[in-house]
C-alpha cells in the first residue's frame, strides 16, 4: 500500500516558495490502480518524481509518502522499492534482452534462480526464446513488454507509469494496455498512472489533478 499524506510541492525560488500542488492525499491499496489526469504543467509527473525519489532540486516538498506504513521521503531512490515505466522503454542498447532483465534483480538470488524467473516472465509475455535478442531488433511493443518485465523483476512495492502508452499505435495500445494492467494486478502491486489520454483510464479510479493546484 502507498499513502500520500498532505503532500505539497513548491518551486524552489530564492525568495519565495510558489506552490505547484498542495495537500495531495491518496491511498492506493495492493493490486489497486489509479490514473492521474490533468493539463501539462499541473504537477502530475512531478508527483511521480517525488514518490520515486527523483524530484528535481528546482522543487521542495512538505508532507509524507509512506509505503506499507513506512515513510520514504528521506530515502534515496535506490532504497524506495518503486518501479517506473515511461513513454520510452529506456532499455540498455548495449545489453541483450536477458541482460536487460537481469539488471536490477535482487542480489541474493543465484544466477540459476534469476534465469528461471527471466524465462518464466518471457513466457508470460509471449517472448519465449528472445533472451539473446539485441534491443535494436525489437518492435515497439516488444520493447515495452521487456521494460515492464524488467520493472517487475526488480520486485517493486509500487509501480508508477508516466504516459506508458503514448508512443504506441492505437491497435497495439489497446491490447498492450490491458496486458499491463492485468499483469501488474496479478502481482498484487499498487500502481499510479499519469496520462493525458482518457482512453488509458480503463482501470480503477481517475483523479483530476487540477484540484490540487492553488487557485
Amino acid at each position: 500500500m502507498i499513502e500520500i499524506n498532505n503532500l505539497s510541492i513548491y518551486y524552489n525560488y530564492p525568495k519565495q516558495n510558489k506552490v505547484l500542488c498542495e495537500e495531495v492525499n491518496l491511498c492506493i491499496q495492493k493490486s489497486e490502480f489509479i490514473t492521474i489526469m490533468g493539463p501539462s504543467g499541473c504537477g502530475k509527473t512531478t508527483l511521480l518524481s517525488a514518490i520515486a525519489g527523483s524530484l528535481s532540486t528546482a522543487f521542495c516538498l512538505t508532507g509524507d509518502i509512506q509505503i506499507d506504513g513506512k515513510s520514504i521521503v528521506d530515502l534515496p531512490i535506490e532504497k524506495r522499492s518503486v518501479g517506473m515505466m515511461f513513454q520510452e522503454a529506456l532499455l540498455f542498447p548495449h545489453m541483450n534482452v536477458e541482460e536487460n532483465l537481469l539488471f536490477g534483480m535482487q542480489a541474493h538470488l543465484s544466477k540459476k534462480e534469476k534465469l528461471e524467473q527471466v524465462n518464466q516472465w518471457l513466457s508470460i509475455a509471449n517472448l519465449e526464446g528472445m533472451n539473446q535478442a539485441h534491443i535494436s531488433t525489437l518492435s515497439g511493443g516488444q520493447a515495452s513488454r521487456i521494460a515492464l518485465l524488467r520493472t517487475l523483476l526488480s520486485k517493486p512495492k509500487v509501480i508508477l507509469l508516466d504516459e506508458p502508452f503514448a508512443k504506441l499505435d492505437e491497435h497495439l495500445k489497446v491490447k498492450f494496455r490491458r496486458w499491463v494492467f492485468d499483469t501488474i494486478k496479478s502481482q498484487n502491486i499498487p500502481a499510479i498512472q499519469v496520462t493525458h489520454n482518457s482512453q488509458d483510464a480503463i482501470e480503477g479510479e481517475v483523479i483530476h489533478f487540477e484540484q490540487y493546484q492553488k487557485s
